[in-house]
């Protein structure tokens, strides 16, 4: 695998984590009976993701157009990505 396929990979990966978080946090937004402090923490948290999500879909589109790729930078949001995804399941679980 070249450094290019390792980039796209490695954002494709970055994009889904951060979706996957932003869909979790707006199922957690929604829950009924919950404090508001805790439901605005969740919106939060959702913005963010959406935010980060949008970065690594214009990353990936800079290096699909350009070609311009840094592997190293692609796998360090990869893994920022799936730790931001297992935080967020920790964080559902109730106390």
């Amino acid at each position: 695998m070249n450094g290019y396929t390792l980039t796209v990979w490695a954002l494709c990966a970055a994009l889904g984590t951060q979706a996957l978080v932003a869909g979790l946090g707006i199922g957690c937004s929604l829950l009924p009976d919950q404090p508001p402090a805790r439901r605005w923490a969740w919106m939060a948290l959702t913005v963010g993701s959406l935010l980060l999500a949008l970065h690594h879909a214009y990353t990936l589109q800079l290096t699909l157009h350009t070609g311009l790729h840094d592997p190293r930078q692609a796998l360090l949001a990869a893994f920022a990505g799936a730790c931001f995804a297992l935080a967020a399941f920790a964080f559902r679980r109730p106390a």
